[in-house]
């Protein structure tokens, strides 16, 4: 296995549950569009409260059971691959938070697959 260290640059998108881009998800639509860029890699984090410009709490609590809980997008990629897919998250996210900051990164590659495991593609794997 291979250890790679550097710079990077994390990109988190704030937006709601419910936000829909073409009749699915919008952070669907997000991760899709990132790995169609090529970007490393993406995550999307369902919250259990909290609360935007609107000032609603959206809480998972069974008491006042949110139908709208908050979500959080995080895609890091060197700073030259994450600004290039910007244009893109200005177009999907109308209302929401999107967070450009540094960080140090530490990725390990060169994974090892069994024999006849296949990857996300359902390639087999090299």
């Amino acid at each position: 296995m291979m250890r790679l260290t550097g710079s990077a640059l994390r990109v988190t998108v704030f937006i709601g549950e419910n936000d829909i881009w073409r009749h699915k998800p919008l952070y669907t639509e997000i991760v899709h569009r990132a790995r169609a860029a090529g970007l490393a890699g993406a995550s999307v984090f369902r919250g259990i409260e909290g609360f935007g410009a609107s000032s609603l709490i959206h809480t998972s609590r069974l008491l006042s059971l949110s139908e709208d809980l908050p979500v959080a997008i995080v895609i890091v990629d060197t700073e030259e691959r994450v600004r290039a897919f910007l244009p893109q998250l200005d177009e999907l996210v109308t209302e929401g938070l999107v967070i450009l900051d540094d960080c140090e990164v530490i990725r390990y590659t060169g994974r090892d697959t069994g024999p006849g495991e296949s990857d996300t593609e359902g390639k087999k794997a090299l």
